[in-house]
């Protein structure tokens, strides 16, 4: 008689072993100081011998040499930093020590100066973690703490990937913050953590900004007054230097705002030809309809030769060829969201298996940035349900070029850039119609 095979499902067999180590690694961050942990987190899994508990260090060895150890060990390590993480960033004077343990991860040791052969396969298992998006995840989420930091409080030690690389600049743009830190298994003290960053980046964006434009449009007035009078200097003590929070030149900055917020279409703001769609759109009755007018919507106001690229007939076949199944069909939200969804993947990336976006280079070729992010507005003025996903689509840019140098990519930075601007002026807080006097 043939005895089946033994189940390799390493996720049942070392079960035990692993919530061993869970419960451990809780025990010690909520007993011991820091640097206590982070000895502990470096000799268990780093060095991978020198460990003093005999049941732990036991327990790890069941883990690694387990069959199938390879695909359960991110999972399973990925939660063991995260137990860590998740009790020192409740405490504002411990985010630092975040930062700490994800240089002890950058800091793997070579498996041949290990002393045995499971302390081996330990550093090669740890060495892999790195090219998991767990590993990623918990770096950006480093280096958006470190971002946060004031200059005074960061370490010597600077968390990124490569130097002035696009993954530097992740704490610059809180819309991707959600999608670029945060995974379905994500504990509600992350979630927490990450929202609280995200909105305290934001709120100072806002500030910086508003104080900027105020500050452009006193200099303009004082100019404007000395001109008058037939002077040329204007006191040093009545300028105050603002400096300009974007990435933007100030006189991109000036472009952006201007267009976000000013007239853009037929004497009509953005937010005005959003409306007029909307109240359009409220007596159509079939999807197809719908389908027809978006693409109208799409495409007016563009003042570039369609024809060199053929997008207008792209989009008009692209839409045409949306979920025709449901073409007679009476329209309603659903068919509205999966709409915008399927548009957004055509204008800018399909997604994290097909991160081709020849189109939106184009478009960002032929329009500029200011005016393409501003394409990408008008959708999420006329469908805010929508903005999620767009901020979805350009994390998946900046996760495509977050290892390349920030020069190497300009036209994606001054995106995000506009970006930010464009979503700050019309889902922020602060007012900064101002910038019109200007």
């Amino acid at each position: 008689m043939v005895m089946p095979k033994k189940s390799k499902n390493t996720s049942y067999s070392t079960r035990q072993e692993q919530q061993q180590i869970y419960d451990h690694l809780l025990y010690s961050v909520k007993t011991e100081s820091p640097v206590e942990v982070l000895e502990r987190f470096n000799n268990l899994f780093i060095r991978g011998t020198g460990y003093q508990d005999n049941r732990i260090r036991t327990a790890l060895e069941k883990i690694v040499d387990a069959d199938g150890a390879e695909l359960e060990f991110p999972l399973f390590f990925n939660r063991c930093c995260h137990i860590i993480v998740n009790r020192w960033q409740m405490q504002l004077d411990l985010k630092l020590e975040i930062i700490e343990l994800v240089i002890l991860l950058e800091r793997t040791l070579p498996p041949g100066g290990a002393c045995s052969r499971t302390s081996r396969k330990l550093r090669q298992l740890v060495k892999a973690f790195q090219a998991t998006e767990y590993y990623t995840k918990i770096q950006r989420l480093a280096r958006l703490i470190d971002g946060s930091l004031e200059p005074e409080q960061r370490r010597s030690h600077h968390i990124d990937i490569v130097s002035n690389s696009v993954g530097d600049l992740i704490q610059r743009y809180p819309y991707l913050h959600q999608h670029c830190l945060l995974t379905e298994g994500s504990s509600k003290e992350i979630q927490k953590t990450v929202q609280t960053i995200q909105e305290g980046i934001q709120s100072s964006y806002e500030l910086n900004l508003s104080q900027y434009i105020t500050h452009r449009v006193r200099l303009a007035r004082l100019v404007k007054k000395y001109k008058a009078a037939n002077k040329s200097r204007i006191p040093k003590k009545l300028v105050k230097q603002i400096d300009n929070p974007t990435l933007l030149s100030d006189r991109e900055l000036d472009t952006a705002l201007r267009h976000y917020i000013g007239k853009v279409e037929r004497n009509s703001s953005y937010y005005d030809l959003s409306q007029n769609f909307l109240t359009h759109t409220s007596q159509i009755k079939t999807y197809r309809e719908f389908k027809a007018d978006l693409y109208e919507y799409v495409v007016s106001g563009l003042d570039f030769k369609c024809s060199d690229r053929q997008f207008n007939s792209q989009l008009h076949d692209y839409l045409q060829d949306t979920l025709t199944e449901f073409d007679r069909r009476e329209l309603d939200e659903f068919l509205i969201l999966r709409t915008y969804c399927q548009l957004f993947k055509f204008l800018v990336v399909d997604g994290k298996g097909n991160t081709e976006h020849e189109r939106y280079l184009a478009l960002v070729d032929y329009l500029g940035e200011v005016k393409t992010i501003g394409l990408l507005l008008k959708l999420v003025l006329a469908c805010n349900k929508v903005k999620p996903y767009l901020e979805q689509r350009f994390s998946i840019l900046f996760s495509h070029y977050e290892a390349v140098e920030e020069d190497e990519a300009p036209w994606l930075v001054k995106s995000l850039e506009n970006l930010q601007v464009a979503f700050s002026v019309h889902f922020g807080q602060a007012d900064f119609s101002l910038i019109q006097i200007i």
